[in-house]
């Protein structure tokens, strides 16, 4: 039963991260029927931390609280990519799962549980922003840099900001059931239900290396999204075997190189979708699916949305 929650902080939290698991779990509303969590909020670095926006949080709770705890939640924070962490707080999540307890990231906090190895093996979201960076880190995960947030039991992973939102009402509802989510939602004035592999809204970034490896070719590839290349085709761009680039390709960027061109070409459309006029056809075209068919069908399956839907979304009707 989820009665007992905690919510996990290290120095440079995020407010509003740490605010969503407060507004879901750390609010009495027992007045309309809904149930009362245990909250708490405790710190891992002394009663008073700091946040990046320039205030401080202070509380009584330390590390012990975790202990009780049937949900632990660990919010997004500055620097949390990529600082240390402290060992008796790995420890104690390390020890939380052991029991049957769950616990739950919003945005940079996956980095914290992938310090605690609680997610070698798993699949797991986080900010389309940190995806690279976080796969890089912790190659034993697979990272999801596209959806909202993924439930590998007892491990909850979720994107940026609102995100957060989605997986805390998700495990609400798994566990409490769709009423007592919905009242939740409702007062918070969020959408009841968004399913975590809806996708998120990314920006389209220019593609980045970790060393020199594929990096040109990577380049090449963003610069030349309309054209069909082959596996043996970049390797030969890259003076090495097709496997030898395959394995170094997967390595370096954490997927296929099939799979990145995909992800490349709809963000390319969602950046034409959003800023231009162009026809479908023409925007099929410029991004290499070649038919207006072939990018809906592409845009469905990666987006859970159509491509005039999402034109909509950011245009207004008029666009479509």
């Amino acid at each position: 039963m989820l009665k007992n929650v905690a919510a996990v902080l290290l120095d440079g939290v995020h407010p509003f991260e740490l605010g969503v698991v407060c507004e879901v779990f750390g609010i009495d509303r027992s007045d309309e029927g809904l149930p009362v969590y245990d909250f708490a909020v405790v710190s891992a670095e002394g009663p008073e931390l700091g946040t990046h926006c320039g205030f401080t949080v202070s509380t009584p709770y330390g590390l012990e609280r975790l202990e009780e705890a049937d949900l632990i939640a660990v919010p997004a924070g500055e620097t949390y990519t990529e600082r240390a962490y402290p060992p008796e707080l790995l420890a104690a999540l390390r020890r939380a799962v052991g029991r049957g307890t769950r616990v739950l990231s919003v945005c940079s906090g996956v980095f914290v549980l992938a310090a605690a190895g609680l997610l070698d093996g798993r699949r797991c979201a986080v900010h389309w922003h940190h995806a690279e960076q976080l796969a890089r880190r912790y190659p034993g995960l697979t990272v999801e840099p596209d959806v909202l947030y993924v439930d590998e039991d007892p491990v909850i992973t979720s994107a940026g900001t609102a995100a957060g939102i989605d997986a805390c009402l998700h495990l609400v509802r798994k566990e409490q059931g769709p009423e007592v989510a919905n009242k939740i939602a409702r007062r918070m004035v969020v959408p009841p239900h968004r399913d975590g592999g809806q996708a998120q809204f990314i920006e389209r970034p220019l593609p980045k290396a970790p060393c020199d490896t594929v990096g040109e070719v990577l380049a090449w590839m963003e610069a030349h999204l309309d054209q069909e290349v082959t596996v043996e085709q970049l390797a030969a761009r890259a003076h090495m075997a097709p496997r030898t680039f395959a394995r170094r390709f997967q390595q370096e960027t954490g997927t296929t190189p099939y799979r990145w061109i995909l992800r490349q070409r709809v963000l390319l459309a969602q950046e034409l979708l959003e800023r231009t006029d162009e026809t479908m056809d023409a925007i099929a075209w410029r991004t290499g699916f070649g038919t207006a068919a072939a990018l809906r069908h592409q845009f469905v399956r990666a987006l859970g949305t159509t491509p005039n839907a999402y034109r909509r979304a950011f245009r207004g009707p008029q666009a479509a």
